[in-house]
């Protein structure tokens, strides 16, 4: 049974952890098991209490979402709505809507065939640790990457006598790029592999700057949470959810306002930034629990 102090715990840890790029999966494996709490954690390779609460918890984190970025959705939603009328993409919202459909398909098909396979494999604490030191490893070789391009755009610029090589623009992405973005989205399956993390790298990779590859990893989080969510929410509605249904309600209150805080604060910090500090975290917690549970 999780007690309601756990389950304000555990919140907050989601509301933060599925947006900062340091994966909120892999945090409910470490987290639990670094507290000794074994008991609201166990049988997680099969349908349990605790994996019903956290479907109530990523609910929650996905309506934040929305909440945060409401205006934006406003304009993807009729702009999607408009291109079904015209047939044609022609504004950033029309192309943007259709962006966020491409990139959530890859992730949306493989969750559906996979996710069981890979909790019943992988949500395991030493598993955990070490795809979090991976998760740090990508983060880190995503930024020396962004950083090289960075360089050679550069240098092209001053060879052509421009002052500066300007970043892509978030609406200049073309549907093989999201496509790309959306499939590395995917490696958030695996409990240690930051979903906000993978897709930030891939915005990165594909010229975009911090705070564009940011917007866009939120927005491409949110319907793909929100669809797990309402997928599982039979297993909380049902009797794995007895007994736990006023816990999952205070936790997801906690969830939804860590999310909005943890957002708005990663969209600022985006602005002048990097992903270089969550590399160092995932690379450091990642070791030290490897060693503690490996």
């Amino acid at each position: 049974m999780i007690s309601y102090f756990q389950a304000i715990v555990i919140g907050l840890l989601q509301g933060v952890t599925e947006l900062f790029p340091i994966s909120s999966l892999g945090h409910s494996v470490l987290v639990p098991a670094w507290l000794g709490w074994d008991a609201i954690t166990k049988d997680q390779a099969t349908e349990s209490p605790y994996l019903a609460f956290l479907v109530a918890l990523h609910v929650a984190t996905a309506l934040a979402l929305v909440a945060y970025f409401r205006n934006d959705w406003v304009r993807i939603i009729r702009g999607f709505f408009r291109t079904l009328a015209t047939r044609r993409i022609e504004t950033a919202d029309e192309r943007m809507a259709w962006l966020l459909i491409v990139g959530t398909i890859p992730t949306g098909l493989i969750g559906l065939i996979f996710e069981h396979k890979l909790r019943t494999v992988f949500a395991k604490p030493a598993a955990a640790a070490a795809f979090l030191a991976v998760n740090g490893l990508i983060l880190l070789l995503g930024e020396l990457l962004r950083r090289r391009a960075e360089v050679r755009e550069l240098v092209d610029a001053r060879a052509e006598a421009v002052t500066e090589a300007a970043p892509r623009r978030l609406e200049t992405l073309d549907f093989k790029e999201g496509l790309a973005v959306g499939v590395a989205q995917a490696g958030s399956l695996f409990a240690g592999i930051s979903r906000s993390g993978v897709t930030m790298v891939g915005g990165l990779l594909r010229g975009l700057d911090h705070e564009d590859a940011a917007r866009f990893s939120f927005l491409l989080a949110t319907p793909i949470i929100l669809a797990a969510g309402v997928y599982k929410i039979p297993d909380f509605t049902g009797p794995l959810g007895d007994g736990i249904r006023g816990q999952a309600l205070a936790g997801g209150i906690v969830a939804a306002g860590a999310a909005f805080v943890s957002v708005h604060f990663l969209v600022r910090f985006f602005r002048s930034r990097n992903l270089i500090p969550f590399a160092i975290y995932c690379l450091v917690a990642g070791a030290v629990s490897l060693m503690r549970f490996g």
